[in-house]
C-alpha cells in the first residue's frame, strides 16, 4: 500500500499520522489495503482553479476526486486508485455548519473521496445509486472514525 499525503496549504495544520491511520482503516474495511492513493490538501483557490480546469464548474468544493481505473486506460496499474484533493478552508466552513471537528470533517472528505474513486457516484445517478453512497459513507465514518455519536446530515 503506498500512501502520499501532501499539504500545499498554511490555513490549517495537518496531522499526517492521524489521517493516514484513518485511511489505512478504511481501506482495510475496503478490502483495499494493497491499493495506492495521494491525498493533496489545498486552499480554496487552488481548488476551484482545478474544479474549473477539469470540471468545468467555476467554484470552489470540499473534495475533488481522480480516479485512475476509469476510461480505456483504467486497467494499465489495477493497483493506483487516485488522487483525492480536499480544501481544508470548505472543510473548516462544513465542519462549523455539520457540528463537527475539522479533522472529522477531513475524515469524512477522504472517505467521500474515496468512495468515489472506488467508483461509487451521487451526482448524475439514480436516487438508489445516491442513497447506496451515503449509507456507505455513514458506516465507514462510524466504524473507522469514531463517528458513533455524529449525526451527518
Amino acid at each position: 500500500m503506498s500512501l502520499q499525503i501532501q499539504n500545499n496549504q498554511k490555513k490549517i495544520k495537518i496531522n499526517r499520522r492521524k489521517i493516514r491511520s484513518a485511511i489505512l482503516k478504511i481501506l482495510k474495511i475496503l478490502e483495499c489495503a494493497d491499493k495506492e492513493i495521494s491525498i493533496n490538501f489545498v486552499d480554496d483557490a487552488k481548488i476551484k482553479q482545478l474544479n474549473k480546469q477539469y470540471l468545468g464548474k467555476d467554484r470552489a468544493t470540499n473534495v475533488l476526486s481522480f480516479s485512475l481505473r476509469e476510461d480505456e486506460y483504467g486497467n494499465i496499474n489495477p493497483q493506483v486508485l487516485g488522487d483525492i484533493i480536499i480544501s481544508v478552508e470548505a472543510a473548516q466552513k462544513d465542519a462549523v455548519y455539520g457540528n463537527l471537528t475539522v479533522d472529522q470533517e477531513i475524515d469524512f472528505l477522504i472517505i467521500h473521496g474515496l468512495l468515489h474513486l472506488l467508483g461509487y457516484d451521487h451526482e448524475n445517478t439514480t436516487k438508489k445509486e445516491t442513497s447506496k453512497m451515503r449509507k456507505k459513507e455513514r458506516e465507514l465514518f462510524y466504524i473507522a472514525c469514531g463517528g458513533s455519536d455524529i449525526k451527518l446530515i
